[in-house]
């Protein structure tokens, strides 16, 4: 379904489109705090999704890969906050960003025991589990550095601020996401009939700065970009710095000839 900003009811629309499909949906995928959009839900919306799972006989994944990434206070529901949420749903929870154990491929699956039980011996048939010591690192991890989640969502908040002031500087407003490691910015409007690979191409050979085009995460994305939260505060501002030269150009000037 397409999220934005200012959906006023994302629960009504994935509804609807429950409704408009057929053969019915056997499950429902949800991602909140969400990647790329950063759109964070409150408890209301899984109260709601997991009354309407159990009306309709459909399984939920909560995708939570992202829960202890936020800032300014937010603190992202998980759906087993509401009763009787394990008996439609699993959720998905990941080493990846709250411990910066990317490329470790670490996490675990909860929730609904027929669902967790298909899950193991599908598993059982792909692969015979992680690297032993990677195992004990993550274990480690979530037995002794408790703080550690909290210090590395501090970090992605300061360098989001960074961004998203800094392009507000320079004629960009974009949206300041309570969760995720990245920001979903829409395209500036002078640039917005290029679509968002054309774009992502004038800021990487102009701007030397390298996002992400919104129409690789699905059609409705493709007034947008994705910035990663991956370098240090100097190394964003210097993108700004690159980013406020391509602005200032005239749109109209092909790929090359705009020096800034």
């Amino acid at each position: 379904m397409p999220l934005s900003h200012d959906t006023a009811d994302f629960f009504a629309d994935l509804t609807q489109a429950y409704e408009r499909t057929w053969p019915r949906p056997r499950v429902i995928l949800v991602s909140f705090p969400h990647n790329p959009t950063g759109h964070c839900v409150d408890l209301d919306f899984f109260e709601r999704l997991v009354r309407f799972a159990k009306k309709n006989d459909v399984a939920v994944i909560h995708d939570f890969a992202l829960a202890e990434i936020v800032v300014d206070g937010y603190r992202p529901p998980s759906i087993f906050e509401v009763p009787g949420a394990k008996d439609v749903a699993v959720g998905f929870v990941s080493l990846s960003k709250s411990h910066s154990m990317s490329g470790w491929r670490l996490g675990f699956c909860a929730g609904n025991h027929e669902a967790v039980a298909g899950l193991q011996r599908l598993k059982s048939y792909l692969d015979y589990g992680v690297f032993q010591p990677i195992q004990i690192a993550a274990i480690t991890a979530l037995n002794d550095c408790d703080d550690v989640p909290s210090l590395v969502a501090s970090v992605y908040g300061r360098r989001r601020d960074v961004l998203c002031d800094g392009l507000a500087r320079v004629g960009w407003p974009v949206h300041k996401p309570r969760g995720t490691m990245f920001v979903w910015a829409p395209i500036p409007e002078p640039y917005r009939h290029l679509g968002s690979l054309e774009f992502s191409k004038l800021l990487l050979n102009e701007a030397r700065v390298a996002v992400s085009p919104g129409i690789g995460f699905g059609h409705s994305g493709d007034g947008f970009v994705r910035f990663a939260l991956v370098e240090n505060e100097a190394r964003i501002r210097q993108a700004v710095r690159g980013i406020r030269k391509v602005l200032e150009a005239d749109p109209a000037t092909p790929s090359g000839d705009a020096k800034g």
